[in-house]
Parts: C-alpha cells; sequence; structure tokens
C-alpha cells in the first residue's frame, strides 16, 4: 500500500518501451525501463553514445510517445494524452537544456527568458521580473540586456538554464548541457545548476559523459540493454 505522506515523484518510468523501425524488423532501444525521480533529486544519466539516452530523455519529456508502458509526471499518466495536452504539459511542467544553448539572437539575455512565460501567459511585467531574478540568481544580473552574441559560452548556456525553469517547471531534462564548454566553465555552469535545483526542488534527469560532474549528484544511472540501472 502505498504511503500517503510520501511526495509525489516528479518523474515515474513505468515498464517504458521504445523502438524505431529499422528495415524489415525494428531496433529495440528502450525495453520496460522503469526510473521514479523525486522532487528536489538530481540524477546523472550516464552511458556511451547510441545507447538511448537521448530517447530516454524525449519520452520523458513527452517529445517521443512510448509504444508501451507508462510515463507519469507529476503524478498523472500521459499515454492518454492529446498532442495538445502533450504539449501544455511541456510547457507548463517540464524544462529542457540541451548540449547547444538554442537561444534567440535577436534578443535579449533578459527577452529569452520573459518569452516562454508570456506564451504561457504570465504578463510582460511579472515575467520581466521573474527573468531578472533568475538569471541574477545565475550570476548574469549584470548581462539583462546583452544579446547571445554579446555572451560566453557559459553565459549563454546559463541564459539556457534560465529559460528552461522560468515556468517553474517541477522536472528539468539537461543532454549533456555543459558539452559545449571548457572544463572549468562546465564545471562553474554545473555549480549554478545544482544550486538552482536545490533553491526551486524541482527533479533533474542530467545526460553527461562528465563523470567528475555526474558525481556531484545524488545518483548515477546507466541503460544496459534497454533498462535503467543504477551505478552506485
Amino acid at each position: 500500500m502505498a504511503d500517503p505522506s510520501a511526495p509525489t515523484p516528479a518523474l515515474h518510468l513505468a515498464g517504458v518501451e521504445r523502438r524505431y523501425a529499422q528495415g524489415a524488423g525494428a531496433l529495440e532501444i528502450l525495453r520496460g525501463a522503469e526510473l521514479t525521480l523525486y522532487p528536489g533529486e538530481m540524477a546523472a544519466l550516464v552511458a556511451p553514445s547510441g545507447v538511448g539516452k537521448s530517447t530516454l530523455l524525449h519520452v520523458a519529456g513527452l517529445l517521443e510517445r512510448a509504444q508501451g508502458g507508462e510515463v507519469f509526471v507529476g503524478g498523472r499518466a500521459t499515454s492518454g494524452m492529446g498532442d495538445g495536452e502533450r504539449t501544455r504539459m511541456r510547457r507548463e511542467e517540464i524544462g529542457f537544456v540541451y548540449q547547444f544553448h538554442y537561444l534567440l539572437p535577436e534578443f535579449s539575455a533578459l527577452e529569452n527568458v520573459v518569452m516562454p512565460q508570456m506564451i504561457r501567459g504570465l504578463g510582460k511585467r511579472d515575467a520581466g521580473g521573474r527573468a531578472a531574478e533568475l538569471l541574477s540568481f545565475l550570476g548574469l544580473g549584470e548581462r539583462l540586456s546583452n544579446r547571445p552574441g554579446e555572451l560566453s559560452g557559459g553565459e549563454q548556456q546559463r541564459v539556457a538554464i534560465a529559460r528552461a525553469v522560468a515556468n517553474a517547471p517541477r522536472l528539468l531534462l539537461a543532454d549533456e548541457p555543459t558539452g559545449n564548454l571548457d572544463p572549468a566553465t562546465a564545471s562553474h555552469v554545473f555549480a549554478t545548476l545544482i544550486s538552482l535545483v536545490r533553491a526551486s526542488g524541482l527533479a533533474a534527469l542530467v545526460a553527461t559523459h562528465n563523470m567528475d560532474l555526474a558525481a556531484r549528484m545524488d545518483r548515477r544511472l546507466t541503460l544496459k540493454d534497454g533498462l535503467v540501472v543504477e551505478l552506485d
């Protein structure tokens, strides 16, 4: 019997399957994957290229549909949701950070973080206030008006992190978020990410090849034969 006092997982994958057509057959990537991630928890996903890290993140983030099992976000089953409802859940409940920042080059750092909030329906003044607060927390208080081309790689990625959490999601999914940065900058950016996760209480699943960064998270996971496996 479930403990009613236990926190609701931010993410729960139950027997998730994902395969792709390959010639006359199918390539199985996820074969009944199980994963539970709670609020305030950071988990590193470390595995060689090509075994399905990005697929797992895409399924968890509702960018791809599982072909078996169930994906729960904040306790809500998502397999029966239509595209519109899945899009709304991605916008409101899930934040994404990628290896490349994908900031809009013609807008300032502040405007890049304001935009997703306004798309969700927040007024410009409130969105601007939250954007400035997030960017200041990440050490960019003096760079609000700078466009991406005027920022360093580390600064660009910190803006991308602020944008990902601007709508106060319960779940953050990051795919090699420091992969394009030199080691010192990667360590600094990751430290700000950890601080943000701890301060906000969101859950984070971070795919990385950097074992030093992985060691700073609460859990280390890998993929083996289509299943999620704890490393320690």
